[in-house]
């Protein structure tokens, strides 16, 4: 009886997405599966520095990669939250800080006894002074911190920022030491089973023929596989998501390494800033119908805080996920399945819970249908509620100060979106769905930081007495002040533990 297993594995492009997929197949399954890497040397990397979110670090737990050596080797510095200047109104700034706010307390959330204490006094802190990350970030502090002493508060979640190239030159060392093979070349023809249109082979510009059992597609924008010899359609989000441009380019350091990534409103978009040890990563991610390129350009080159190194890169994408991530015996990863804008980092972890997802439903020779329709639903699903959040912050703005932003905060709205905008303006409450990405924290400090006010909170704060509300806000207060004292500056940080010799 012939073997039904998997056998041959064929990744079609490199850079992060074809190497994460190469490094955690081969450590999950290495001595079942040959695996070849196909990649070009010819065909470039977009290069920038990545900012990621703290899931990124199972990665290197998984893996077995030393943390201090992945932030050497990658001029890594490390994320504890997102600063969002100018999105509500300009001049207004908030952050998305990873870590949990307050306590819960009883049956209700923390945020409904911040929300009756801010009632009774609205001069009261505001919700990211009961943040551990939020206070850390705003001192530029940083210490591995998993519980505040003895407390029931959870301490630091944390993420890196790195040069991508380097991170996928680090999974490359680790992928070929556990024995993937790399082959440079372009792919010129696909060829397809006549039975069933399933992928038969690759046939590269030196004239190898290259077989496998299942191909994976991390040829970028592209999709070379998925789309270009399955024609599997994509689905467009760009109502939602209006952008569809970025222009790039690296800069010198200003005067403090932050240990958070910067998004700052533009009039058409919006402008990161991604602190690296050696560098700061800039990019200008904008909409092509309301600002042209030159001015798009100028908008960056205009709010550097260091000089410019290299020359600006222009950059186009469209918003939207594959209608079938998985097709045949074909899965799309990275930019080939979809693409989700940068605001809230979430790239790299959309390719590692990718492979995360096809580790555990790994097929067969037979490719069950059903097994491929739970992985697209499940792929669509997390893809789906991440486009939510992210349309959030673009919605939820008091800012008509050009057409772009008139557009975006009238713009019709996805319905889980709108029912949980409302859910929230009436009555405080957030519900996790199902295994979405964004906790309820993420949620409370994007609709608070963009001016999504609840009109009541839960009357189960109304049990706590006042004088024990304030002891109980006081106290986290008090805590979270103290942790964060005790913390060295993140530059100092860096220079104990993990920084690069160049």
């Amino acid at each position: 009886m012939n073997d039904p297993r998997i056998r041959q594995v064929v990744i079609v492009g490199g850079g992060t997405a074809g190497w994460m997929t190469a490094a955690l197949l081969a450590q999950a399954l290495g001595p079942q599966l040959d695996i070849r890497l196909v990649e070009s040397s010819e065909i470039g990397i977009v290069g920038v520095g990545e900012a990621t979110i703290p899931q990124i670090r199972h990665v290197s737990q998984f893996l077995g990669i030393d943390e201090d050596e992945l932030l050497k080797a990658s001029r890594g510095t490390i994320k504890l939250a997102v600063q969002f200047n100018d999105w509500r109104r300009i001049g207004d700034s908030y952050l998305h800080a990873f870590s949990d706010i307050g306590l819960p307390l009883g049956l209700a959330a923390f945020q409904h006894y911040w929300l009756r204490g801010r009632e009774l006094d609205p001069e009261a802190p505001d919700l990211w002074a009961y943040s551990i990350n939020a206070q850390a970030a705003n001192a530029n502090r940083f210490a591995r911190m998993d519980k505040v002493g003895d407390s029931p508060l959870t301490g630091i979640r944390y993420a890196y920022h790195f040069d991508a190239a380097r991170f996928g030159q680090l999974l490359r060392r680790h992928a070929e030491q556990r024995g993937v093979k790399r082959t440079d070349g372009k792919v010129v023809d696909v060829a397809l089973r006549g039975s069933d249109g399933f992928i038969e082979s690759i046939r590269l510009d030196s004239g190898e023929t290259i077989a496998g059992d299942l191909f994976i597609d991390c040829s970028g924008f592209r999709g070379l596989l998925t789309e270009g010899a399955l024609k599997t359609g994509y689905d467009s989000w760009q109502h939602w998501l209006p952008c569809d441009r970025a222009v790039v380019v690296a800069s010198e350091h200003g005067d403090t390494l932050r240990p958070y990534t910067q998004a700052s409103a533009q009039q058409a978009g919006w402008q990161w800033r991604i602190p690296l040890q050696h560098l700061d990563s800039n990019g200008h991610v904008y909409s092509s119908s309301h600002l042209s390129d030159d001015e798009a350009c100028a908008t960056l080159l205009s709010h550097l805080e260091g000089p410019m190194i290299g020359e600006p890169r222009q950059l186009r994408f469209h918003t939207g996920i594959r209608k079938q991530v998985w097709n045949r015996n074909c899965i799309a990863m990275g930019l080939a399945s979809g693409f989700i804008e940068p605001l809230e980092s979430t790239s790299i972890h959309l390719m590692q819970s990718a492979v995360g997802r096809l580790l555990t439903m790994f097929p067969d020779k037979h490719f069950d249908p059903a097994l491929i329709a739970e992985y697209n639903r499940q792929t669509r699903f997390e893809y789906e509620r991440t486009r939510d959040f992210i349309a959030l912050h673009y919605n939820a703005t008091e800012r008509d100060d050009t057409a772009f932003w008139r557009q975006c905060a009238t713009m019709a709205l996805p319905e889980g979106l709108a029912h949980r905008i409302e859910l929230f303006r009436q009555s405080g409450h957030i519900f996790r769905d199902g295994e979405e990405l964004f906790t309820p924290t993420g949620w409370l400090q994007v609709m608070i930081g963009q001016g999504i006010v609840p009109q009541r909170h839960s009357p189960l704060a109304d049990g706590l007495p006042q004088a024990q509300l304030g002891e109980f806000l006081g106290n986290i207060r008090t805590l979270v002040d103290r942790a964060v004292a005790s913390m060295p500056g993140h530059a100092d940080f860096i220079a104990r533990h993990f920084k690069a010799a160049d």
